[in-house]
């Protein structure tokens, strides 16, 4: 069990983890480079550079036109907005709210606003015309539905070359139509649930969401919002490609009431904006940090609080990936793991019969590598922030963990914990190790650093690290998975190692305070 669930089960109701806020980009590859684009031209009717700006314009007429037409045929408005600022969620649930759209298109609104397409300019040096990419406006479509299984979610159409599209979904929107279905009673307030009569199947439909067949529905919402598409390519076989561009990866930890909730998260914003510190906002994002910032990190590490209307949230940057925990609607405690760069992770590939680990892609058919790389984030958030309910003093918890023990008749020493044994405790409670467990091979390579120079060496040291790990569970900081050579550390060994790791980094005067 997550160890901050143990910490407060008396004042906890349940917990999900899944999908919120998904934003997927639709893009057709051939159209989104200049020689794609050229080629692509040619193809379709042997368009002259000289004349791409009244092409490129009919090609827009055609898309604006034929996607305006959709909410026509079914009656429903388009609107313009005259602003950017103007919040198109808020316009749309309006006009929901006063139509009575239960199901299917609410409306389209339109908003000129800036992309990346192409232009035309001369090259004086060769006199000829050329294609360049330019950021300029165009006008774009926001398609607002109440889709069957999505429920309220909208698809964003680019009027210009290159038709770019964006969808939105709301994982948690999902699971609200999910649970209806499936006669799951809950009380939902705004993108959150209070409650939930079976938290364990409301899971199983947060893990359907995750194997779910993206590019298929992706692609019939794009056909459905851009039906031109189908004539401009004229018989060309080329179609979206589908991304996800940003994603936010929620856990919900659902308290009884709302004075339970108060009463911690002021000592848990002070526990991560206090005790945390860059090391660890690195360890929870899945980057390197065992023997410090690494010196070819080229991100910025950023903790800060902010004040929201419904309270302070806590949020933990590296570079475009980001961590963060708020109190949601009162009883809700959401810490929520978003991620825009994926080339700071690996994934893994088949090849050849073989496991090769690859940097990782945004497109669809790595959003499951993705989850589990979101869950691990806020697994180990979680545990670190296990030890803020644990009012003992550190002696009580490192009480006899100095004295020899006896485990199954066998003899173990008592633990240093300030000094050599420092290091073997910080590498058992490495938060990479959280889900799938720690092995001997592990902490080989986390201890020595650099591999074995022998046959003889090699086993030297498995040795010395069997010896170390018997040592851990003789004092119970670890437990040995069945049937496996893996170990995980148990809620006493969490809560003393997040405890020593706080001591390590807090200061004199913190500490003189604490005393």
């Amino acid at each position: 069990m997550n160890s901050f669930i143990q910490a407060h089960k008396s004042k906890v109701t349940g917990m999900i983890n899944g999908w919120d806020r998904l934003r997927f980009r639709g893009t057709i590859r051939m159209l989104a480079n200049v020689p794609g684009l050229w080629r692509f031209l040619r193809y379709t009717g042997r368009v002259l550079l000289k004349d791409f700006g009244k092409h490129a314009e009919e090609l827009s007429q055609a898309t604006r036109s034929q996607s305006l037409a959709v909410a026509e045929a079914q009656g429903r408005p388009v609107v313009h907005l005259q602003s950017p600022n103007v919040c198109k969620e808020e316009v749309a649930r309006e006009i929901q709210k006063r139509d009575g759209v239960r199901e299917g298109l609410i409306c389209v609104l339109t908003a000129v606003e800036p992309c990346w397409t192409f232009n035309i300019k001369s090259n004086k040096a060769v006199g000829k015309l050329e294609l360049e990419h330019a950021y300029r406006k165009c006008q774009h479509l926001y398609h607002y539905m109440q889709h069957p299984e999505f429920g309220f979610m909208h698809v964003r159409l680019q009027t210009w070359l290159p038709f770019n599209a964006f969808v939105m979904v709301n994982g948690r929107e999902w699971l609200g139509r999910q649970m209806d279905k499936a006669g799951i009673g809950y009380l939902r307030r705004e993108n959150c649930f209070a409650w939930i009569s079976d938290g364990a199947r409301a899971q199983e439909l947060l893990d359907r969401q995750v194997s779910f067949n993206w590019s298929e529905a992706l692609g019939e919402l794009s056909a459905q919002v851009n039906p031109a598409w189908a004539s401009i390519r004229a018989g060309c076989a080329i179609g979206y490609y589908w991304s996800l561009d940003e994603s936010e990866w929620a856990s919900d930890i659902m308290f009884k009431d709302q004075g339970a909730l108060t009463g911690l998260y002021g000592r848990l914003l002070r526990h991560g904006i206090e005790g945390l510190g860059s090391r660890d906002v690195l360890r929870f994002l899945g980057r390197k940090a065992e023997g410090g910032i690494p010196s070819r990190l080229v991100a910025d590490v950023v903790s800060d609080l902010k004040h929201r209307p419904e309270g302070i949230r806590i949020k933990h940057r590296v570079g475009a990936n980001s961590l963060k925990m708020y109190n949601k609607q009162g009883t809700v405690l959401r810490v929520e793991t978003t991620l825009n760069n994926m080339r700071d992770f690996k994934a893994p590939e088949m090849k050849q019969d073989r496991v090769v680990w690859r940097p990782m892609r945004k497109g669809v058919s790595d959003m499951a590598r993705r989850a589990e790389l979101s869950q691990a984030s806020n697994q180990r958030y979680l545990e670190a922030m296990a030890v803020v309910e644990d009012t003992r003093p550190l002696k009580e918890l490192t009480a006899g963990l100095a004295q020899r023990v006896v485990k199954d008749g066998r003899r173990a020493r008592g633990l240093n914990l300030l000094g050599q044994d420092a290091r073997l405790l910080a590498v058992a409670g490495d938060g990479k190790f959280v889900l799938n467990g720690l092995r001997n091979k592990d902490m080989q390579g986390m201890l020595f650093g650099t591999p074995a120079t022998s046959a003889a060496e090699a086993r030297r040291r498995s040795g010395q690290v069997t010896r170390q790990l018997w040592l851990l569970r003789a004092h119970g900081i670890i437990r040995k998975v069945p049937k496996t050579h893996r170990y995980l550390v148990t809620d006493k060994g969490r809560r003393l190692i997040t405890a020593l790791q706080a001591a390590r980094d807090a200061d004199v005067t913190k500490l003189a305070k604490a005393a």
